[in-house]
């Protein structure tokens, strides 16, 4: 005998008959048709599936369905946190922007920042990042060794005004973030958090289903000494990924390095001596021609014999490249707006921009304009070259290091030299890894082919260093009880990128497959015609499951079966029941029960089913969280 809705609320407890929902009930308003502005599967399913709806431009609100996903996976997140000891904190999303002027953030993140005022003229910021508001939060709180370490986290809101925001929540301007923040005395016990983060971070995506790679990164605004990213492969990928095909190596292209195809000199004095047998460089005239591909032409070469120099513009540097300033007398070691660098790359390789704000720690690097191109080289886009230029700190890729014999702008219109060598005709005391690794590179560890792959990031763990202790002036009492500033970790993960990436792996042509770990049911049960004995055994079954903690949603509308099974496979519940007259009638009454990713039906005891389907679930979850 199936129980009334009063007699469950009476018998059972609200945190188990929330595990029961009729979808007449429920707010569930699937589309038939595509979204216009969709373009990847997990955005057209998480309109179509009634789980998402546009406000504005990058701006989502979540629906009961996609609601009740999303929760799961924010919990999985909570619980491998608290699993390794970080504290759950809630600051607020406004954020004084004074905490932002102390970190040097205030100018450096650009225009993504959102930046506000009260009514007293004061600002803020709302927040697309916490580190300046758990640093300030902390900076009050520590005073002695004895309380580090110490890792928060918070699960939270955040903005960032993208200039175009795309795929849904894949790339949105409001989303949730999981960020955690660590505080050490040392770095071993910052790696060692950080290695626990790592950790940490392989279960989450394990749990909710996801096949990610994780790969070296640049840690771009965040600052700091290293960063790993947790990828998921994807068509419509933000990130290019480079990966070895021999030892798994992988690492996101804007801090992926190769081995280099060059002998480099261990020294200047060696690379003037191997230079020894070069002709004296000699300017040659080159009418008209400006691009590495017409030197080719006009010269009968290849583009590895030729020196390209790029002048940049960089700004809000930290790096301290007074050295190479030749323009100036004033020291970079504070925060600079605005200087411009020359970059000498070997002509068939291309300047990664990345790793060149990387090394200036700048906020942003962009190619000069035309116009600061001439005012600094004294000559056209194209004629830039390293010998005798003194206007520019000069930086060079270490592929220009095993260059000897090379040809080169003149720093002046329709003139190239040819015979050009480091070492001898230039130098610099800045020599990088600049270039953009690409595929057929070999690789740096084994020397196997590296190939590509695209990606979107949904993680991302960085070791901070003292970035923002120190310049927030944080500090502690050492056991000598002397004063010393923290070293510090941040730990990210995007909740929403997360959401829409297991939706991005578990699909097919008729709607969401999810993993049980993440659904926002467990099963869930079509009547035929929900009345008489078909309403009873529906009833009956989803309070046994119910009872067992799974998670159902009673499909009673009076809608076609057709209707009811492609909703059911439209959003995604992994178990299917359907209950009709036909299968009551038998002897022993028996009901349909089918996985959403398999094509045929099994027929089951009625009486079995809910043991069986309880045991299914929860063999899959501890697959899921082993």
């Amino acid at each position: 005998m199936a129980f009334s809705k009063f007699e469950l609320y009476t018998q059972t407890s609200n945190d188990v008959y929330c595990n029961l929902m009729n979808y007449s009930r429920f707010f569930i308003p699937t589309l038939r048709e595509v979204p216009a502005d969709a373009v990847i599967a997990s955005h057209k399913l998480m309109f179509r599936a009634g789980l998402l709806r546009k406000l504005s431009n990058g701006l989502f609100a979540y629906l009961p369905l996609g609601l009740r996903a999303f929760r799961k996976v924010e919990q999985i997140a909570r619980e491998e946190m608290n699993a390794i000891g970080a504290l759950e904190i809630k600051p607020t999303v406004v954020i004084p922007g004074e905490l932002w002027k102390e970190s040097g953030r205030w100018h450096a993140m650009g225009e993504s920042l959102l930046r506000v005022k009260n009514r007293l003229n004061n600002d803020f910021v709302v927040s697309p990042t916490a580190e300046e508001a758990f640093t300030a939060i902390v900076r009050d709180e520590l005073s002695s060794y004895r309380q580090l370490p110490l890792a928060l986290y918070q699960i939270n809101t955040k903005f960032r005004d993208e200039i175009r925001p795309r795929y849904g929540v894949m790339r949105g301007r409001e989303f949730i973030m999981k960020d955690a923040y660590s505080w050490h005395a040392d770095d071993e016990s910052l790696d060692e958090t950080y290695q626990a983060m790592g950790r940490a971070y392989r279960r989450i995506f394990k749990r909710c289903g996801l096949s990610v790679i994780p790969v070296k990164a640049d840690s771009g605004a965040m600052g700091g000494s290293g960063s790993e990213e947790f990828m998921v492969e994807s068509e419509i990928g933000d990130n290019t990924l480079i990966l070895c095909k021999k030892c798994g190596y992988a690492a996101n292209v804007e801090k992926a390095s190769c081995a280099p195809d060059y002998t480099a000199p261990a020294s200047v004095e060696e690379a003037k001596a191997a230079a020894a047998n070069t002709p004296a460089f000699e300017k040659i005239n080159t009418p008209d021609v400006k691009t590495i591909s017409e030197l080719c032409d006009f010269l009968k070469t290849q583009p590895q014999k030729f020196i390209k120099t790029l002048i940049y513009r960089a700004v809000n540097i930290e790096a301290d490249i007074s050295s190479e300033r030749k323009n100036d007398s004033s020291s970079v070691t504070d925060v600079c707006n605005e200087t411009f660098v020359a970059v000498a790359i070997r002509g068939d390789l291309d300047v990664n921009e990345v790793k060149l704000a990387a090394v200036l720690k700048a906020g942003e690097v962009s190619l000069a304009s035309d116009t600061d191109v001439t005012r600094f080289t004294g000559a056209p886009v194209g004629f830039a070259g390293p010998v005798g230029l003194t206007s520019l700190p000069l930086i060079i890729d270490n592929s220009v290091t095993a260059m000897n014999d090379a040809v080169t702008g003149a720093l002046e219109k329709d003139k190239h030299f040819k015979h050009t060598a480091y070492g001898r005709d230039f130098e610099s005391a800045m020599t990088e890894d600049l270039r953009t690794v690409k595929a057929s590179d070999r690789c740096s560890f084994c020397g196997g082919e590296l190939y590509i792959k695209m990606g979107n990031e949904l993680g991302h763990i960085f070791k901070l260093g003292k970035k923002y202790t120190a310049s927030m002036n944080v500090s502690f009492l050492d056991e000598n009880g002397k004063a010393q500033t923290p070293t510090m970790g941040c730990y990210g993960i995007g909740i929403d990128r997360t959401l829409a990436s297991v939706i991005e792996e578990h699909h097919d042509g008729n709607g969401i497959i999810w993993p049980v770990s993440v659904a926002p049911f467990h099963v869930i049960i079509i009547p035929i015609k929900y009345d008489g004995e078909v309403k009873d055994a529906a009833d009956k079954l989803s309070t046994e499951l119910m009872q067992k903690g799974i998670e159902v949603l009673l499909d009673d509308r009076n809608e076609r079966p057709g209707v009811k099974f492609n909703d059911a496979d439209l959003i995604g519940i992994p178990w299917r029941v359907v209950i009709g007259d036909k299968g009551l009638t038998n002897s022993t009454p028996q009901v349909e029960v089918k996985r959403r990713n398999e094509k045929e039906n099994r027929t089951i005891d009625l009486e079995k089913a809910a043991a069986e389907l309880a045991e299914k679930i929860q063999e899959e979850l501890n697959s899921l969280n082993g």
